[in-house]
């Protein structure tokens, strides 16, 4: 398999769109403002270096597919996974793990030293691989959230 990986661009974004929707578990994970263009736009200018994308080569060598993506960025003292999705066609193939050690690696070299994440509590198969790559699930807290806008769901 031809894989290579790369900062992402916000001319990527049709393509990680088209990821995204790929699963059912990251379409949950989007809302309509913030997963606009114009929201990943404003995420991308703020981490233009924690950002990268999996691209497999297609067969003709003319079009490369987005076949994974990791969206993390900080705030200068810790730094959170946005969004993270591998094609269902593409897991079991170490795309995930390489795409969480380049952002952690970038991470490691803007100066932060912890990441969090949030992860639907009945994917399974996504919270067994978190904690495979060492995060561990923090009981001790209650994440609160509050939409500032009436078109981004306040969330269950």
């Amino acid at each position: 398999m031809n894989i290579s990986f790369r900062l992402v661009t916000i001319e990527d974004y049709d393509g990680i769109y088209e990821l995204w929707n790929s699963t059912e578990q990251s379409k949950r994970a989007l809302n309509p403002v913030d997963d606009t263009r114009e929201g990943i736009a404003r995420y991308l200018k703020r981490n233009p270096t924690t950002c990268f994308l999996a691209e497999s080569k297609d067969g003709s060598g003319d079009k490369n597919q987005i076949v994974g993506v990791i969206l993390t960025g900080h705030d200068g003292r810790r730094a959170i996974i946005h969004h993270m999705c591998v094609h269902p066609s593409f897991r079991r193939e170490g795309i995930a793990h390489q795409l969480v050690q380049k952002a952690e690696e970038a991470l490691r070299k803007e100066g932060i030293n912890k990441i969090f994440g949030l992860v639907f509590k009945d994917n399974d198969v996504a919270n067994a691989f978190w904690e495979k790559q060492g995060y561990t699930l923090r009981t001790n807290l209650n994440y609160r959230n509050k939409s500032l806008n009436e078109n981004v769901p306040q969330g269950e």
